[in-house]
């Protein structure tokens, strides 16, 4: 067991942190080797409220996780949600100095990084810049530009914008939990690794990430990412419904809607009563399971009802932006009973829970492979993704070195053009190799 190919995820959601250690098997599958679990208090919709009480609970998931495989965490790959996270469209190009040169990794690095130039509102930091579509010179709808001939070097790209001060808080936290902060991913872009299939990405398809504080949405069209959005609200708002409707403390509404609870009234009769124990000695409480339905049928056809607005935003009823494959719902708030029911009858549009047991080995625990995990998986695969990158540029390196030793003519100038072109390639993969150094900057003179 080589430590190099173990990686780590983190994700830090409203109502829980986990921390999953994992390595690929030889059949290339994710065994995870530690999980690590605890409650989320300072995280409001996504969003660090509380510094003191966030680093304790990652804290505490981290130590599990350690002494569950027995390995020491240092490097993590985070996950960001919450409201502050939109995003935009942006059409940008670039001209190439020699257009009998066909286009490298290196020319869209340099159309990448123009992208990341953009001038944002005051507060506001690029997370990720994803190209779609390429266009070069008169030729349009390139999924993939290099190694053709072109002078000009355009692309549609689908930016990702989040407030830097919570990026920062995020950054503040990982540090002071005694961990470096690897990279930065939106949740649901990692939660569509772990549970989507390239073919439904393809086809289009919609994932709704119903988690706690957000309910995260990305929507894939011809394998290309084309939109994102999170909604700020989720799970815990119709927690909060059943606590005022029933006139109940919030543990006991969470164990209702987790037991008991069903976004469809229609499925429980008037006869069936629930028996709560009052406060201090107080009477029972009995609450109908029809009452209950309805709260949460209220609040839940809300929540889709926005995201639907979102899907049809993207363009989904025209006929170039139809997605076939639907919907895939994820996240906890994806085990309420006769959820998938619902959103079928509201969007019209074929559903399915998504589970991320398809990356996990066979002998995984059968709880891992549980919605509520998708985030923590997605993140452990981005994170593992990672490392093959960083140790195929490292033997990138060593192919190129002896070759150049070897030639005596134009040595020079033949040994700066492959190291150019090697450190761009892993920079080109996340903005946020370059972003975190600045933010490990910051982090250190705030000390």
């Amino acid at each position: 067991m080589e430590d190099n190919k173990i990686a780590v995820g983190l994700d830090i959601g409203t109502t829980k942190i986990v921390a999953m250690i994992g390595r690929k098997n030889e059949y290339g599958k994710i065994e995870v080797i530690g999980i690590g679990k605890a409650k989320s208090l300072g995280v409001k919709r996504g969003v660090v409220s509380n510094i003191t009480q966030t680093i304790q609970s990652i804290q505490q998931a981290v130590d599990e996780a350690e002494s569950v495989s027995g390995i020491k965490i240092e490097d993590v790959v985070v996950g960001i949600a919450g409201q502050h996270i939109r995003s935009l469209h942006h059409s940008d190009y670039i001209t190439r100095n020699n257009a009998d040169e066909v286009i490298e990794e290196s020319d869209i690095y340099n159309l990448v990084n123009q992208v990341h130039k953009l001038v944002m509102l005051p507060g506001e930091e690029i997370i990720h810049v994803l190209p779609q579509e390429f266009k070069v010179d008169s030729q349009s709808d390139i999924k993939e530009p290099i190694g053709m001939y072109g002078g000009r070097l355009e692309a549609n790209f689908h930016v990702v914008v989040g407030q830097v001060s919570s990026i920062r808080n995020i950054g503040r936290c990982i540090k002071s939990a005694g961990l470096n902060l690897n990279e930065i991913t939106l949740e649901p872009l990692a939660s569509a690794e772990a549970v989507l299939s390239q073919e439904e990405k393809e086809a289009g398809v919609a994932l709704i990430d119903i988690g706690g504080g957000t309910t995260d949405l990305a929507i894939f069209k011809d394998g290309i990412i084309r939109h994102t959005a999170v909604i700020p609200f989720g799970g815990n708002v119709i927690t909060d419904d059943i606590k005022e409707g029933c006139s109940i403390i919030e543990k006991q509404a969470e164990l209702l809607k987790i037991k008991f609870g069903s976004a469809w009234p229609g499925e429980n009769k008037e006869s069936e009563i629930v028996s709560i124990p009052g406060l201090r000695g107080r009477e029972p409480k009995e609450i109908t399971l029809k009452n209950l339905s309805k709260i949460i049928h209220a609040r839940v056809q809300e929540i889709i009802e926005h995201v639907y607005l979102e899907i049809k935003n993207y363009g989904h009823e025209t006929q170039k932006g139809k997605l076939i494959a639907g919907i895939v719902l994820t996240g906890g708030g994806a085990q309420l009973k006769h959820l998938r029911q619902l959103v079928e009858y509201i969007t019209g549009m074929d559903a399915r829970i998504g589970f991320p047991n398809e990356h996990l080995a066979g002998d995984s625990e059968e709880a891992l492979s549980s919605p509520a995990f998708a985030t923590a998986v997605g993140l452990l695969m981005e994170s593992l993704e990672k490392e093959v990158k960083v140790e195929k540029t490292e033997e990138i390196v060593e192919e190129f070195i002896p070759e150049n030793i070897e030639v005596d003519n134009d040595e020079e100038e033949r040994e700066l053009e492959p190291k150019a072109e090697i450190e761009k390639k892993p920079k080109k993969k996340s903005f946020f190799e370059k972003f975190t150094e600045g933010l490990k900057d910051f982090l250190d003179n705030a000390e």
